[in-house]
C-alpha cells in the first residue's frame, strides 16, 4: 500500500459509514472532508450535522437512530418546549454541548477546522475530520416558488419536492482551509462517498479551488454511487437529481460529478458510463459490510493511478 492519506469527501450517513469502514482499513491516514452546507445556528449554538455525523461514526458514538451521540438526553429540548418554544430542530443534551462550545469558539475568532478537531480529539479519535471550508455556506432549496433554508426544508417540510431550485449561499467567498488542500495534494486515494451528490457533495465540489485542487492531485477519485439496488437508501437523492437533470443510476452519478471522476463503484451491470467501474455490493449494513467496500474502493482507487 503506498503512502499518504486517504481522503473521503462525505456528507450525510452514506458518507459516515463508508468513512467508518476506511478507517478500519487504513487507520490514522483516514482524512475525512465533510460538508458544512447544512450547518445551522440555533439555541445559541453552531450546529455542523455532517461533520459531528462523521465523527460520531468514526467514533462508534453514534446512536442506534442514526444520528446524535449515543444515549443522549433530551432535557433542554423538553424544558423549551414547557417555556413555549417552538422546537423543530431536535438536538440532544451532549450534542447541544458540542454546538456551544463550538460558538464560542467560533465568536473568540477559531477557524471551524479547529473546532472540529478539539470535538475530534475528545472523542479520542487520531484520523481527521475537516470542513470544506472555514467560512459560511448555507444550502436553500426552492419548492413550490418559495426557498427554505435547508434543515428547515428538511424537517419542517419533511423534503418533499418537487425541488424548483438549489442554491449555496456564500459559496463565492469560500476556499478549502489549507489541511483540506495539503490533504489532497499528498492523497494516495481520494473517494466520493456515497453521500447525495446534489446537496452533499456539489458543495464541497463547488467551493472555489476545490475541483482545482482534485485535478492536480496525484490520486484518483472515484465516487461509489448512493443507488443500492436500483434505489435510495436514504434521503432525498431521486429528487435532487431530477433537478440536476440526471437519471437515478449509476450514469446519472457519474455524468453528475463530470470530469471530476477517475472510477466509479456501483452494484449495477452495464452502467453505460466512460469511466472505469468496479461492480460490486455496496450495501454497508453492517461494520463487515463497511470495512470490505472500504477495501475494496481503496484497491480500485489506487489501482487507477
Amino acid at each position: 500500500m503506498s503512502a499518504g492519506p486517504v481522503v473521503v469527501l462525505a456528507g450525510g450517513t452514506g458518507g459516515a459509514k463508508l468513512a467508518r469502514g476506511m478507517l478500519d482499513v487504513v487507520g490514522d491516514d483516514l482524512v475525512v472532508v465533510a460538508n458544512t452546507a447544512d450547518d445551522v445556528e440555533l439555541y445559541g449554538a453552531y450546529v455542523s450535522p455532517d461533520p459531528d455525523l462523521c465523527a460520531f461514526w468514526l467514533a462508534d458514538r453514534i446512536d442506534a437512530r442514526g444520528w446524535g451521540l449515543d444515549g443522549d438526553t433530551f432535557h433542554v429540548m423538553d424544558g423549551l418546549r414547557e417555556l413555549g418554544r417552538e422546537v423543530w430542530f431536535n438536538l440532544g443534551d451532549r450534542d447541544l454541548a458540542v454546538g456551544l462550545r463550538r460558538a464560542e469558539r467560533l465568536a473568540a475568532g477559531d477557524r471551524l477546522t479547529e473546532a472540529l478537531h478539539e470535538l475530534t480529539a475528545a472523542l479520542g479519535l487520531t484520523a481527521r475530520v475537516l470542513p470544506m471550508s472555514d467560512a459560511p455556506v448555507r444550502t436553500r432549496v426552492r419548492t413550490e416558488g418559495t426557498w427554505a433554508p435547508f434543515q428547515e426544508f428538511m424537517i419542517r417540510r419533511q423534503g418533499r419536492g418537487p425541488i424548483e431550485d438549489v442554491a449555496f449561499d456564500g459559496i463565492e467567498a469560500a476556499t478549502p482551509p489549507p489541511e483540506v488542500l495539503d490533504a489532497i495534494a499528498a492523497a494516495r486515494a481520494i473517494v466520493i462517498g456515497p453521500s447525495n451528490p446534489v446537496i452533499s457533495i456539489r458543495p464541497i465540489l463547488d467551493v472555489p479551488g476545490m475541483r482545482e485542487a482534485l485535478a492536480a492531485s496525484p490520486a484518483a477519485v472515484v465516487a461509489v454511487s448512493p443507488i443500492v439496488g436500483g434505489t435510495v437508501v436514504k434521503g432525498p437523492t431521486e429528487p435532487f437529481l431530477a433537478w440536476a437533470g440526471h437519471p437515478l443510476n449509476a450514469s446519472g452519478i457519474a455524468a453528475h460529478y463530470g470530469g471530476v471522476l477517475d472510477g466509479l463503484v456501483t452494484d449495477e451491470a452495464g452502467h453505460g458510463t466512460s469511466v472505469p467501474m468496479l461492480q460490486t455490493d455496496t450495501m454497508m449494513g453492517d461494520a463487515a459490510a463497511r470495512q470490505r467496500l472500504a477495501r475494496q474502493t481503496l484497491d480500485f482507487t489506487e489501482g487507477l493511478r
